[in-house]
């Protein structure tokens, strides 16, 4: 009876979300997929890769500014530490 129970669970092993988001790409990709011509698909692909891209130097760009300020905190920290002695 636990090899049924263990079989019973596998479809249980993905969140109910993330179920939902996989039908509904199957779904929209049989059903637009033939709707849409290829190269308004291309197009769309290149927009969203030019928008992940600067989400990408956005990111770095925040990281390193963050990056900076963790530095500068370390100085500053040193510099009270050494005023306070």
């Amino acid at each position: 009876s636990t090899a049924n129970a263990a079989e019973d669970d596998a479809p249980n092993r993905y969140s109910r979300t993330e179920r939902t988001a996989y039908s509904r790409y199957s779904r929209d990709a049989n059903s637009s997929g033939s709707s849409l011509p290829s190269n308004t698909l291309e197009k769309r692909i290149e927009e969203l890769e030019r928008e992940l891209a600067k989400e990408r130097q956005e990111n770095a760009r925040l990281m390193k500014m963050a990056q900076d300020k963790e530095e500068l905190i370390g100085k500053l920290k040193e510099e009270i530490d050494l005023l306070n002695r």
